[in-house]
Formats: structure tokens, C-alpha cells, sequence
């Protein structure tokens, strides 16, 4: 009998009646979003034609399976018989999805999601107190050639206005006569010396309307030279518009993207010749625990060192922020360490410096340059170095950098006479001046902090297979390499549901690893093991020579 396969065959429509197993991702991703309690009426507009929590749990699948556009979501949503069962079959469109992943309900929705994860991860003993942070590069959804440097953008302003100025003088010796002030230059300035030749032009076109007639007219020659000095002030006044915006918009940054505006240009490693190479990218501030992803920062600065006080005061605000603050050497700066020790007493910081490495070498202990290695007086203060040179302390000193951080030093200077009153060489400079050591205790009383914590933990080792996983992950795994969305809003929060999706995959790929056992519930694989080893022992025993030394081991198994 051959099969009956007709497409014409009348059939009653019935609900997917299928649920996925036990151990797939949709069913976290559903428990999730469905503790979040998320129901909000809504009583002002259009009354809504999908619910929220299904939009998400259908964003987060889609996430998860690596899909991140909209329309592929939307074919997702059609085709995919997991993704039916969470959307019960509902099928929103495309521009429905990227509206809801660019909202601000999705981002409320998303934070409040980190918070219970976290809270979860805590109850279920999964996570300890240790907090990973680190940092990666991710692309912006902008023209890599649409670049705007802000040193240049001053140094074209300034010329801009060399160059206004210079057309100002050339108008007040020139044939049109107007009254300008060429000593202060400013936007309203150049407005009404605009204003006052449009009107001059106005009177000069009446003149040549009444001396028509005349050959050679010299109305129209000094209109010629009004209309030429109005085109270059209008050009020099659109340019000095400009300039000020792109100030604006750059900010504290020292470069933006033409194309998206927040995005900031940064060096990075994708070259496969391992070429630094300068792009619009955001950066990405993540802190994890047991590779699980429990607060998250999209920044605009470059550098990882800037990036930390404001992400860990946005953890401590979110009360996800454990007792260890563990980050590689990209973080250790005393400012850093300030932070940590005034406003977060309870923590821990785990934090390496940039040469705490090097200082451990050979090299740098046979140093004769490195203070570390001269002979200090605590009693007197004074510090001797390798020559026999004592630096005695002189008087205190600050210093500021460009972020207003103030750095207190002490200022200690060479010994110029001996006993005998006779001038030391070595205490001199090339050029003959005195030679004087800048200390700053703060910053060395940070260092043998770090030294001391470091030394006393096992926490830091773990840190590349924790936080170092999760980017790999979400880069090669999920291929989430470059944002689709535009904005520095709108790219929080897509990162945000990439990294809950990345949160609920882990879930689903290693449930086992925290599950206890009962005394009734062994693994088989380990109870064939104890089998095989208690065979192994009985034989054993049987000889004298082995009896004391496996006696012990059996009691141990």
C-alpha cells in the first residue's frame, strides 16, 4: 500500500502540544521571565497586541541559537517548534522585535532579570563571594572611515578663527564701509557683521539700480567685494558652528563616530597579523562568578582603568557585588585602589599593578635606578641609594593629572657636600644640578596591599577560565561581534539580552556540576569505580607488604 499524502486533505487545526526536555534552555529562559512579575497594565494608548514576557522569552531563544536579526527572529518565531511553544504560537513581526529590543520596557525588564539570577545563583550555592571583571571591545553599527578627532577639531577651530579675524581686518580697510571690532571675536560678532554687509549689499543694489547707466560703475565693484567678504564670513561662520558641535559631542572623548555618535574609536585586535587597528566600538564591562554573568556596563572610554569605579558603583547599587573584587593588572591604578578602600571597606581587591610582574625579575632587583632596591632610614627618613648617595626628605608635593586626581608625594634631595665639605659627582645630574626622588606613599602602601592579598589567595588563578570564557562565548559562540543598533541606550540593551541568553545556555549545558547527591542517589560511573578499587584493595590485602598502607586508603574510600 503505497502512503496517503494529499495537501488537499481537510484537517482541524489543534495548539502544538509539545513541550521541550527537561533540560533545554526554553524552560530557564521560561521560569525566568516568568519570576519577574512583570505585568503592568497598560492604560494609556494602543492596548498591546503581544505581551512582553513572550517578546522576550522569544528575544532570549533567539539569542541563545545565535540569531540576532529581527527578521530572523521573525522566521524563528514561524518555523522553530520550541520557539512556538513559548510564543503559543504567536507570530510578531519584524519591526514589532526590533522596536521591543531598542525599549526602554526591555531594559527594565533585562536589569530586573540580572538582579533574580543572581539572587537564584545565591540561594542555590552556585556562586561564592568572588566578583571577575574584565573588559572586551565589541564593534559599533558605524562607518569605520566616519571618524571625528577632537585635537583636530581644535586645531581646525583655531585656525577657523585666524582666519575670520583676517577677514575681519581686510573689511575695515577695505572700500565697504562698516564699523567692526577686530580685537574680540565671538558667534554674535560675526552674525552682525554679516547682518551689517547684507544690508550694505542692499543699499549698494539701489545704487546700481540708479546708475545703470554709468560705465564704470564703481557701486558694483564695492558690491563685489561686500558679496565676496559675506560668502567668506557665512563659510567661516558654518564652520565655527560645526567645530562647536563636534566639541559637544565629543565631550571628555577624544574621538566619535559621524554615523553613531556614542561609539568612541578604539584599538582593536583583529588584524591577523595582529595589527592594532582603531574603530567605533563600545566597551564592554562584565563581572561574573562560576562563568555566569551577574552585572554588565557598556562604556565609552577605551581604557579598562577609567571603566572601573563607575562599574563597580553600579554593581554595589544593584547589590550584586561580592566580597572579592578580583581584575587583572588593566585595573590596578591608586585611584582604583582609593575607591576600594574608602567606599567599598567590605571587599577585597584582588587587583594586580602593572609591574608587579616585573618587579619579582632578576632584573629589576639588580636595578640601581629603582628605589626599591635603595636602603631606607624609616627612623630619620632618608633613603641611601647603591652609590652611597643619601636622599634626605625636603618638603611635600602634589600633582594632578588630567582627570583632577590629586597624587601627594615626598621629595627627597641628594646630599651635595661630604664630611670633608667636598662636592659628591654622583649626587649631581649631567648638568650639574642637585638630584632629588619623588615617593608616593600612598600609591606604595597600595602596591604592598596588593602584594599581601594576592599573596593570600587562591581566588586570582581562577580568573582567565571564569571571565575569560564568558567572552569567548558570547564572540565565537554566539558570534556577537559587532551591534546591530545605534546609540549607546540602544546597544545596552541588546548587550544585555545577548548575555542573559548567554546566562541561560550555561544553565541548560551544565546543570550536573552543582546538583548534591543523596546518599541513595550515586553517580554510576563513580560507584563501578569504588567497585573496581574495593576488588583491587581485597586482593591487595592479602599480601603483608601492602596491608599497612592500604588499610588507610580503604577506610578513606
Amino acid at each position: 500500500m503505497e502512503p496517503d499524502y494529499n495537501m488537499n486533505q481537510l484537517s482541524l487545526n489543534i495548539p502544538t502540544a509539545y513541550e521541550p526536555e527537561l533540560n533545554h534552555p526554553a524552560r530557564y529562559i521560561n521560569r525566568l521571565v516568568e519570576s519577574l512579575a512583570l505585568r503592568r497594565p497598560n492604560i494609556m494608548g494602543r492596548p498591546r497586541e503581544y505581551d512582553p514576557r513572550m517578546l522576550l522569552k522569544l528575544v532570549l531563544l533567539a539569542y541563545s541559537y545565535g540569531i540576532i536579526s529581527s527578521r530572523k527572529i521573525e522566521r524563528f518565531a514561524r518555523e522553530n517548534i520550541i520557539a512556538m511553544w513559548l510564543t503559543q504560537e504567536q507570530r510578531p513581526t519584524y519591526r514589532t522585535i526590533a522596536r521591543f529590543i531598542v525599549s526602554q520596557e526591555l531594559e527594565d525588564m533585562i536589569q530586573s532579570s540580572f538582579k533574580e539570577f543572581h539572587d537564584y545563583l545565591k540561594a542555590q550555592g552556585m556562586i561564592d563571594e568572588a566578583s571577575f571583571i574584565d573588559g572586551t571591545k565589541i564593534l559599533a553599527n558605524a562607518n569605520k572611515f566616519s571618524f571625528v578627532w577632537k585635537k583636530r577639531t581644535i586645531k581646525y577651530r583655531e585656525l577657523n578663527v585666524e582666519k575670520a579675524q583676517k577677514l575681519i581686518r581686510e573689511i575695515k580697510q577695505a572700500e565697504v564701509k562698516i564699523d567692526v571690532d577686530e580685537d574680540s571675536f565671538d558667534i554674535d560678532q560675526l552674525d552682525t557683521i554679516i547682518a551689517l554687509l547684507e544690508q550694505r549689499i542692499e543699499e549698494l543694489n539701489q545704487r546700481v539700480a540708479e546708475t545703470a547707466k554709468v560705465s564704470p560703475n564703481p557701486a558694483k565693484q564695492e558690491r563685489r567685494h561686500a558679496k565676496k567678504y559675506l560668502h567668506a564670513l557665512d563659510h567661516c561662520r558654518q564652520k565655527h558652528l560645526e567645530y562647536q558641535a563636534q566639541s559637544q559631542i565629543a565631550g571628555q572623548r577624544n574621538s566619535y563616530s559621524k554615523t553613531d555618535h556614542d561609539a568612541t574609536f578604539m584599538r582593536l585586535k583583529e588584524d591577523p597579523m595582529r595589527n592594532g587597528q582603531t574603530k567605533p566600538a563600545y566597551n564592554l564591562q562584565i563581572m561574573t562568578s562560576s562563568q555566569y554573568v551577574l552585572g554588565y556596563e557598556l562604556m565609552q572610554n577605551p581604557t579598562d582603568t577609567r571603566t572601573l569605579i563607575p562599574f563597580l558603583s553600579h554593581l554595589a547599587q544593584n547589590e550584586v557585588l561580592g566580597r572579592e573584587i578580583v581584575a587583572d593588572a588593566g585595573y590596578g591604578s591608586e585611584r582604583n585602589y582609593k575607591y576600594i578602600e574608602d567606599e567599598l571597606s567590605d571587599c577585597t581587591a584582588l587587583i594586580p599593578y602593572s609591574t608587579m610582574i616585573k618587579e619579582n625579575s632578576r632584573k629589576w632587583r639588580s636595578d640601581d635606578r629603582k628605589v626599591m632596591n635603595w636602603e631606607y632610614h624609616e627612623a630619620d627618613d632618608f633613603y641611601v641609594n647603591p652609590q652611597g648617595v643619601r636622599f634626605n626628605f625636603k618638603r611635600y608635593a602634589y600633582r594632578n593629572d588630567k582627570y583632577k586626581f590629586r597624587r601627594d608625594f615626598k621629595v627627597y634631595q641628594a646630599e651635595k657636600y661630604d664630611e670633608n665639605h667636598q662636592i659628591i659627582s654622583q649626587a649631581l645630574t649631567p648638568h650639574g644640578n642637585t638630584k632629588y626622588l619623588m615617593v608616593n606613599p600612598q600609591w606604595e602602601y597600595f602596591k604592598s596591599k596588593a602584594r599581601e592579598s594576592l599573596s593570600n589567595s587562591n581566588t586570582y588563578s581562577r580568573r582567565k577560565y571564569d571571565v575569560e570564557t564568558v567572552f569567548g562565548n558570547l564572540k565565537a559562540y554566539l558570534g556577537f561581534k559587532r551591534f546591530t543598533v545605534r546609540g549607546l541606550k540602544k546597544a545596552k540593551r541588546q548587550i544585555g539580552i545577548a548575555l542573559m541568553a548567554l546566562n541561560m545556555k550555561k544553565m541548560a549545558g551544565r546543570p550536573l556540576i552543582f546538583s548534591k547527591y543523596s546518599d541513595n542517589q550515586k553517580a554510576p560511573f563513580r560507584i563501578f569505580v569504588k567497585f573496581r578499587m574495593e576488588l583491587l584493595i581485597q586482593r591487595l590485602l592479602s599480601q603483608p607488604l601492602f596491608c599497612p598502607i592500604f588499610i588507610t586508603f580503604s577506610t578513606f574510600i
